[in-house]
């Protein structure tokens, strides 16, 4: 028995105390009393070092300071934490130029009577008629040069932000919308500023204008320390996969062919499928682990630094092999869309489809061989075989899956599980670090923990994706309760096999061969989980590997890659609610932004499989360490 995958036995480590959501609903009632708490952030923000992240718990703990200086009760946190926050990034977003930042505006802010406005699928389409103050803002904004959403989508700024349209934010929000978005800021390093409404019904709400006329027309000089972000090297992975960058760096052997010719339409299916959409998060992991063993930085500046081809090929490489599994998984699970159009097999056919997978497989390999050279022959034979190591154990992992789907005996062991997720997804991430390690130097005295740090961060990640299919999941828009209609060797079944009865578990086992109504075998299934506290079960394992990850990553030593780990953690491990009793929901289809000059336009979402399809983007309701002032961010038990 491998004891890497036993479940740990250790308890789980005590998570922080939850932020009460109470107290991100109350803004001090006055405005003498806000001005009082603004004015008592500016002093206390004056000294602190700008050059590593705020972290959700450190804001905390320095807005509960501010509040007992003032002789204010806790019930003004939040807003004080937004204030907190403002002044920290006040200099640097004042710093970046105008037509480089995006406006966010509410609609609530509109004179719900007698707004001509009408709603598309980026939100409100201000008329700018001067019944409210969004279309004055608007104005303003535009004026300057400012990109200007009129939404509530805090989800796709992240994506904004690593497109490379813009470098900051400026927004208004009420306080429920900004705790949700807090760690997500925090992590991404993003300057912003907030302006928080002075309630939040949702309706003819109010802000103080003043306050967002002068957030918007912050103008200085650059400060002399700007802090750490990893957004550069988001747009870096980002932007190899576009046009001309893509194939200046990977050419196309059949460029110069006609449009007829079978080999040049076989390879623009190929290019154009590696190019589309996806979050890029394994590229960015290379360039990210090789950034952090060859100084850092990429992570302290937006130019004076660069990346070499060879090491940007190599992390194509890491993508050219995902993409590669997504077309035969959705070969495998006869998936209908994927990135918001129809999946390979649907438009091309399966064969086409099976060749495209197989084709960019070999191209994967290629990118790493043809730079040996470069690379140095030691070093391409290394992360080739690394490489073939993760493709031989996703196969393993996808393999046993789909057997056990079609087997006449469908019991399930929580290490069966364990030791598929393992398999399955834990190689996407062990493989790109590996990588980034290997091309910066010797990768001895890290290989190990690589390995061990990936096992954990994997299975962790997968038993949150198990989660997340139960309460519909908003990045990748789907039905809750997909992994039972598609009868998947999931933990929570797993969970609920062993810890039902003889009844139950007979019951379970025939839902998932079922021949009856989806929605009854959802909802029933959903009942027999709840039964058997499959999700709070699940809630905790994944707290005692992220806790095992954390461990690794606490002795892992240059500090630069220290903290890339503990960023890994923090944003591949986001949490969000468990699921709650009652019938599931169709989560409705979304889209995914693309920025233009003056509005963003969006494409639609695609669906989730079983494998790791993920990275960055940031959590709440994490539990673990943290060091005051550490980078990049959130809660807990020291760091190193």
């Amino acid at each position: 028995m491998d004891h890497a995958l036993d479940i740990p036995p250790e308890a789980a480590p005590t998570k922080p105390p939850k932020l009460n959501t109470a107290a991100f609903k109350a803004v001090p009632e006055t405005r003498e009393l806000r001005d009082r708490v603004r004015a008592a952030v500016q002093a206390f923000v004056a000294g602190l070092d700008k050059s590593k992240p705020l972290t959700k718990d450190d804001t905390k703990e320095m807005g509960e300071r501010v509040l007992a200086g003032l002789g204010l009760g806790g019930q003004y946190l939040g807003f004080t934490m937004v204030m907190l926050s403002n002044e920290f990034w006040r200099d640097q977003v004042a710093a970046i130029p105008f037509h480089r930042r995006l406006m966010l505006l509410p609609h609530c802010l509109k004179n719900a009577e007698g707004c001509p406005a009408e709603y598309d699928e980026l939100g409100l389409d201000c008329k700018k008629c001067g019944a409210c103050e969004v279309g004055d803002f608007r104005t303003k904004a535009e004026q300057l040069g400012y990109k200007v959403l009129v939404s509530e989508g805090t989800p796709i700024v992240l994506k904004i932000i690593v497109s490379g349209h813009v470098d900051a934010i400026v927004g208004v929000a009420c306080l429920n919308v900004l705790e949700k978005a807090f760690d997500k800021v925090l992590l991404a390093g993003i300057p912003c500023i907030a302006t928080p409404l002075l309630s939040s019904n949702c309706k003819n709400t109010s802000v103080d204008n003043d306050w967002v006329f002068e957030s918007i027309g912050l103008h200085t000089p650059p400060p002399e320390t700007t802090t750490k972000t990893y957004v550069h090297l988001m747009r870096a992975a980002n932007g190899m996969f576009d046009e001309p960058e893509l194939t200046r760096l990977v050419p196309k052997a059949r460029q110069g062919a006609g449009a007829a010719d079978p080999l040049a339409r076989h390879e623009h299916i190929a290019y154009d499928f590696l190019a589309r959409g996806g979050k890029r998060s394994r590229p960015f992991i290379v360039l990210a682990a090789h950034d952090a063993l060859t100084g850092g930085a990429a992570t302290r500046a937006a130019d004076g630094w660069e990346i070499a081809d060879p090491v940007k090929r190599a992390a194509l490489a890491i993508e050219t092999f995902h993409k590669a599994s997504l077309v035969h998984d959705d070969i495998e699970d006869d998936d209908a869309f994927r990135y918001g159009v129809e999946t390979l097999h649907r438009t091309h056919g399966t064969g086409v489809a099976i060749n495209v997978g197989d084709y960019l497989i070999g191209l994967g390999y290629r990118l790493v061989s043809r730079d040996r050279k470069a690379l140095g022959a030691e070093v391409a034979a290394d992360i080739l075989d690394k490489l073939a190591d993760a493709h031989l154990k996703l196969s393993e992992g996808q393999g046993a899956e789909l057997l056990w789907r079609d087997a006449a005996d469908q019991a399930l062991t929580t290490l069966d599980a364990l030791k598929i997720y393992a398999l399955k997804t834990s190689p996407a991430f062990e493989a790109a670090l590996y990588t980034g390690a290997r091309l910066a130097g010797p990768v001895e005295p890290y290989e190990k923990m690589i390995a061990d740090f990936s096992r954990n961060v994997g299975v962790a990640f997968q038993i949150l994706n198990d989660i997340k299919d139960w309460v519909g999941d908003d990045d990748n828009k789907l039905m809750a309760g997909q992994d039972v209609l598609a009868a998947r060797p999931t933990l929570l079944l797993a969970l609920a096999l062993e810890g039902s009865t003889p009844a139950r578990r007979e019951e379970l086992l025939h839902l998932i061969r079922r021949s009856s109504n989806a929605d009854d075998v959802v909802n029933r299934v959903r009942d027999i989980y709840f039964a058997a506290d499959v999700f709070g079960k699940a809630d905790k394992l994944v707290d005692k590997f992220r806790a095992k990850a954390e461990a690794l990553a606490d002795e892992v030593e240059p500090e630069p890659f220290r903290e890339l780990l503990y960023y890994l953690v923090d944003t591949v491990l986001e949490k969000g609610e468990l699921p709650t009793r009652g019938v599931t929901q169709l989560v409705q289809l979304g889209r995914s932004p693309r920025l233009t000059a003056s509005r963003v336009a969006r494409t639609p979402g695609s669906r989730r499989t079983a494998t790791c399809r993920t990275p960055p983007s940031a959590g709440s309701a994490r539990p673990g360490r943290r060091r005051s002032g550490s980078f990049p961010s959130p809660a807990g038990r020291p760091r190193r």
